[in-house]
């Protein structure tokens, strides 16, 4: 698989969305709890970010980071249902098979709302560390089923904790995906020709307007910090697409993170920002930025 720096170059298309907004919102909330690395759960050691950083040694059960986790599904999720519910937005939602398996009621609520349930792996890992591609296909085919199961929705979208494998669109494309969000190389979808059993969509993801700088040294520190950032990306945007060039934006957003009061003002913040600018960006759900792209991109 050979890297392209050029994309589409110096001729994007001009995709045009629905209302003829200048620019597709994409709002994600990654739904990890229960599967990010544990040894309560039978992994060799517990995941190591979050508020601090674990001081457990592998092998022993980290009591403290469990809560920091935990807290997400508990408290969190529904500060996120309820605010999408009065400001009248649908999103994705990226699940862990793990992690819906153990709470199958509240992935059940989310899509039960009309939002999206896309696939993050069977637990919080980069599918890059698989040994292979009957292991990787193994742990995609089991999130799948526990997303369905827990939700009655067949994912028909992908992105995983940090990078793919050379395998992974190609299982995508096998087990009928309809798009691929491992990608932070551009701001339109596209696609890959070169997936055996593709081409397969991509719609890249953002790591820049993710509430994961929150736990960065170098990333946010109050709300209104990631509010006034999700403000430049979307009137930056905004711009581009008046001028002729409509693009994407996602913004990334994390149960056991802005799902904490102080930081899910900065999610209240931004969707004052969205609605505030309602005529000039379609907020939509993974699944049908995908399929408008797929109907005016030749594959």
């Amino acid at each position: 698989m050979r890297r392209d720096l050029t994309g589409y170059g110096l001729a994007p298309p001009r995709l045009a969305w629905p209302g003829d907004a200048p620019l597709a919102v994409s709002l994600v909330v990654n739904y990890e709890e229960g599967a990010e690395m544990a040894v309560e759960a039978g992994d060799a050691e517990n995941e190591r970010i979050g508020e601090v950083v674990s001081v457990v040694p592998p092998g022993r059960r980290d009591l403290g980071q469990e809560g920091i986790f935990s807290y997400g599904t508990r408290a969190g999720l529904g500060r996120f249902l309820e605010a999408f519910d009065r400001h009248g937005v649908k999103v994705t939602w990226f699940m862990c098979g793990r992690a819906v398996e153990r709470t199958p009621e509240l992935a059940r609520a989310c899509v039960a709302r009309g939002h999206e349930a896309a696939n993050h792996g069977w637990v919080w890992r980069p599918h890059a560390d698989y040994p292979s591609r009957e292991a990787e296909e193994a742990g995609l085919l089991r999130a799948t089923e526990a997303i369905a199961a827990a939700t009655g929705e067949r994912p028909v979208g992908f992105f995983c904790r940090g990078s793919a494998s050379p395998w992974t669109r190609g299982l995508l494309a096998r087990h009928g995906y309809l798009y691929d969000s491992n990608a932070f190389d551009d701001d339109l979808p596209y696609w890959d020709r070169e997936v055996a059993g593709g081409p397969m969509l991509v719609l890249p993801y953002a790591l820049d307007c993710n509430d994961m700088k929150f736990f960065h040294p170098n990333g946010f520190v109050l709300p209104q910090h990631f509010v006034d950032y999700a403000e430049a990306a979307i009137d930056q945007l905004i711009e581009e697409g008046e001028r002729g060039v409509p693009k994407v934006l996602s913004i990334g957003l994390h149960l056991r993170i802005c799902g904490r009061p102080a930081r899910f003002r900065a999610v209240e913040g931004i969707l004052r920002l969205l609605a505030a600018r309602r005529g000039k960006v379609w907020v939509a759900r993974r699944r049908d930025i995908a399929a408008a792209a797929r109907a005016q991109l030749p594959g």
